[in-house]
């Protein structure tokens, strides 16, 4: 469990590596690739990072990401700013607005569209925010899927001593204050809004694994600068993190992770499973109609 200090330590928490990410743009919209990449393939069960925007993307009609298939994961989608829409073959549509999540169980497997853009009321029809998928533990790929959309009032925050900014509970737990969002390996993700000029410390687990992600903002970690848009790993070792905000105006500051994820990791396209033998029945039950019907695939 993480927990906020107010004392440094000696023992700090190592930067192992930071990344820019790789362009991977849909249907218009400007996507970063944070996770995966050559050097990480997950962060605890966190085994991709999709940043999108900021971008003027305004509502207009289109097929969003299209209609696709996942299986073995969980999706979660959250927004700065912006709309966005969730249609499933389980039978799922909703729409979430700026600071709210939709998490997706995959399970053994489903398909969905999810439609990102402006909110009409805004006349800049900013979009901006991230996906992650979380690796799901083996029996859990075979459950099935489940869908859960937050909007912004809905997640949990904490406000931290000293006016020092505030932390959204997306997933997992700080303090006594917990997501409603499932966790099955002690995966964790806050977004940290920290204020002007102001510090926060946290202790880490040994073992765990960690990452940061900085979507607007840079900032100051480990005495070390880094600038908007990258991604932060760290080593396995505990010790403190230390983040600091050197700006005059607030930074938002993801920072995620949790227990290794120690199956066997293998990525296909939409697919998330353990084994070869597992993509290809993933396959075969898609083709197979098995994951249901939804828009222009399986009717």
């Amino acid at each position: 469990m993480l927990f906020c200090i107010q004392i440094l330590s000696m023992n700090q928490k190592q930067v192992s590596f930071s990344w820019s990410g790789n362009r991977a743009d849909i249907n218009g919209l400007p996507i970063l690739r944070m996770l995966p990449n050559r050097y990480v393939q997950a962060v605890g069960s966190f085994v991709f990072l999709d940043h999108f925007g900021p971008a003027k993307h305004p509502p207009v009609e289109n097929k969003g990401t299209g209609v696709h298939p996942h299986r073995g994961i969980a999706t979660l989608s959250y927004l700065f700013k912006g709309e966005a829409n969730h249609e499933d073959s389980a039978g799922h549509n909703q729409t979430i607005h700026s600071g709210g999540l939709q998490w997706m169980k995959a399970g053994k497997g489903i398909l969905h569209n999810e439609t990102i853009h402006g909110e009409a009321e805004d006349p800049e029809h900013e979009v901006h925010g991230v996906q992650f998928w979380i690796n799901l533990p083996p029996a859990i790929k075979e459950e099935n899927p489940e869908y859960m959309a937050l909007d912004d009032q809905d997640i949990p925050s904490v406000r931290l001593f000293d006016h020092a900014g505030t932390i959204k509970v997306l997933v997992g737990n700080y303090h006594e204050t917990t997501s409603p969002v499932p966790t099955y390996n002690e995966e964790f993700l806050f977004h940290l809004k920290l204020s002007k000029l102001s510090t926060f410390i946290f202790e880490t687990k040994t073992g765990h694994e960690y990452g940061v992600f900085l979507p607007s903002t840079g900032i100051t970690i480990q005495n070390q600068h880094f600038d908007k848009g990258e991604f932060i790993e760290f080593d396995r070792n505990g010790g403190m993190l230390t983040l600091y905000n050197p700006s005059e105006k607030d930074a938002d500051i993801l920072i995620f992770g949790g227990a290794p994820y120690t199956d066997p990791i293998v990525a296909e396209g939409p697919f998330v499973m353990n084994s070869k033998l597992d993509i290809a029945l993933a396959y075969r039950d898609f083709l197979g109609g098995k994951y249901g019907k939804l828009g222009d695939i399986g009717r």
